[in-house]
């Protein structure tokens, strides 16, 4: 995979290119697109580069000068988007859990076909009301968060619900995410166990990659696929939104080869046993 920002920067570099078209089509060189603006011209050059965001002023005044106003729309909504791939969890939850739990419902709800790739962790639709307790109350402390800990919870329970509607979802685990013991035994266990009423699901599917076999594709960051158009992937530092299509491409050929090293059913139900059991 490419570095995690890398998303953001290969959009500017697209916005800078219709730009730089924009442009051309008007016969203006850069040196005159900025005297007429009355830019320096090193401005008009970051820009076109992607080495510079420019705001939405910039973006309508660009187009006023080349005689495309009819861009202008398109391009500020370009670079809302460009805006939000790379977002610091700082950013994201500086109204607390429950807000940026409630900020995902859109996504969800507009989504038909979900595909969840954890190395670490039980992913979101399957978790237990206990596990995302104590997965929220580790990211509260961590990041020196208000507590609103049981609100965002609820928050999550009921997106959750979505599991029942006519929605289809691909899990893969990697065996190793069942024996992290997130908020203690005896909540890991509930957790562990909810995985074998969740596999009964009709329209869920979970596979787990055992940490034992010869594997030619090595575990990779955590990502969720929300149809064909968007990915999400959780870092350290922030929340990284891929909507670049040959991204998307290279996340879809990741999980699908990754669903081939799972296996699924009996043997999958008896990794989860053994995990169970060796709860003690």
């Amino acid at each position: 995979m490419e570095p995690a920002s890398s998303s953001a920067q290969d959009a500017r570099k697209a916005l800078g290119k219709r730009l730089a078209e924009i442009r051309v089509a008007s016969g203006l060189t850069k040196r005159a697109l900025s005297a007429n603006l009355g830019w320096h011209e090193s401005k008009a050059s970051r820009f076109e580069s992607g080495s510079r965001a420019p705001s939405e002023r910039d973006l309508r005044d660009w187009c006023t000068a080349c005689g495309a106003e009819g861009e202008a729309e398109d391009l500020v909504t370009t670079a809302r988007g460009i805006e939000g791939m790379y977002v610091e969890w700082r950013k994201m939850e500086r109204h607390g859990l429950k807000w940026a739990q409630e900020a995902a419902l859109p996504l969800w709800e507009r989504t038909e076909h979900f595909r969840f790739y954890s190395p670490w962790l039980i992913p979101g639709p399957i978790q237990t009301g206990a596990y995302i307790k104590a997965l929220l109350t580790s990211i509260r402390d961590r990041r020196g968060l208000i507590d609103d800990v049981d609100s965002a919870v609820e928050v999550r329970l009921e997106k959750q619900k979505i599991v029942y509607t006519p929605r289809t979802f691909a899990i893969i685990l990697e065996e190793a995410a069942l024996y992290h013991r997130i908020g203690g035994t005896e909540v890991m266990a509930g957790q562990i166990g909810y995985l074998l009423s969740a596999m009964a699901l009709p329209r869920v599917s979970i596979g787990i990659i055992p940490r034992d076999i010869d594997r030619p594709l090595m575990p990779v960051e955590g990502f969720f696929m929300f149809d064909d158009h968007t990915v999400k992937v959780e870092l350290v530092s922030a929340h990284l939104t891929v909507v670049q299509k040959h991204e998307l491409a290279m996340y879809a050929k990741t999980f699908a080869e990754l669903k081939e090293l799972a296996v699924y059913g009996a043997a999958a139900r008896e990794l989860i046993t053994t995990a169970i059991d060796s709860l003690g």
